[in-house]
């Protein structure tokens, strides 16, 4: 898989994201990094601990989070974009569902969309991306929690969410996918998607986990999301086991080396 200039061999070695909020409200580093300083500090830090990809997100999209407008959106995700593929050779992901934001965002230089609606939210979104010649990380997320049979109601999901972009045209080598943990799923149903996630692994697409710090942790451990990364590496190292590629974390350094010696575990 290509995201921007750089070669993922999917299978070969663990990924990590590092997640950079440029927004005053999110849940576990709201306000930390929105201004491009320290920003640009942060991505470098990240950099430095092993990141192989920067994720930009504008908009929190913790539980109760405040909607803003794409046009605030784009003013605080675009220069950032921009600076850090002006000062780095980093592949850089924007978190949006939205597709004025994508839009913006792609031209700013970012490689690839992560949508926590699946295409499903924007129907200009997967129109947009296939436009760019870009990737897509399709999430799970849903309106309602009906669920018949959990596990493949959510697999049934993200094939709409494939069948979506690969209608639009997107290059399906250059698709992720992403269980969508902490959306539309109460605490028992987020630890079932962790234990399940071969059977999401079996879709045949890269699988990014992102867990790190979220509240089925802090509710299943008792603890605040400032104190969650022991619970976040169980999770990696679970998923790793289970066959994901890519992992969204907030501490970056210490999940690399738990993913590393996990890795190399499983390959001896």
């Amino acid at each position: 898989m290509k995201i921007g200039n750089k070669e993922f061999k999917i299978g070969e070695r663990p990924y990590v994201m590092g997640i950079l909020n440029v927004t005053p409200d999110s849940f576990s580093d709201g306000g930390k990094f929105n201004d491009m300083d320290k920003a640009l500090f942060h991505a470098e830090e990240m950099i430095k601990q092993g990141a192989d990809i920067i994720d930009v997100g504008g908009e929190s999209t913790r539980p109760g989070h405040i909607k803003i407008s794409d046009e605030e959106e784009i003013e605080r995700v675009c220069p950032v974009i921009s600076a850090i593929k002006e000062r780095f050779d980093i592949s850089v992901t924007l978190d949006t569902y939205k597709s004025a934001v994508a839009d913006a965002g792609l031209s700013a230089g970012a490689d690839m969309i992560n949508d926590i609606w699946g295409l499903k939210w924007d129907e200009k979104m997967a129109g947009i991306i296939a436009g760019y010649n870009k990737g897509v990380i399709l999430m799970h997320n849903r309106f309602d929690t009906d669920y018949k049979d959990f596990v493949s109601d959510v697999v049934n999901d993200l094939k709409e969410s494939v069948s979506i972009a690969q209608n639009a045209g997107i290059d399906m080598n250059q698709v992720m996918i992403d269980p969508g943990v902490g959306f539309a799923k109460d605490v028992k149903q987020n630890l079932m998607i962790v234990n399940n996630l071969s059977a999401l692994t079996a879709l045949g697409y890269p699988v990014l986990l992102a867990t790190s710090r979220k509240s089925f942790i802090g509710l299943t451990l008792d603890l605040p999301s400032d104190n969650r990364e022991e619970g976040t590496i169980a999770t990696s190292v679970m998923g790793l086991m289970m066959g994901c590629s890519f992992f969204r974390v907030h501490d970056v350094e210490k999940n690399v080396r738990a993913l590393k010696m996990c890795d190399a575990i499983l390959k001896s």
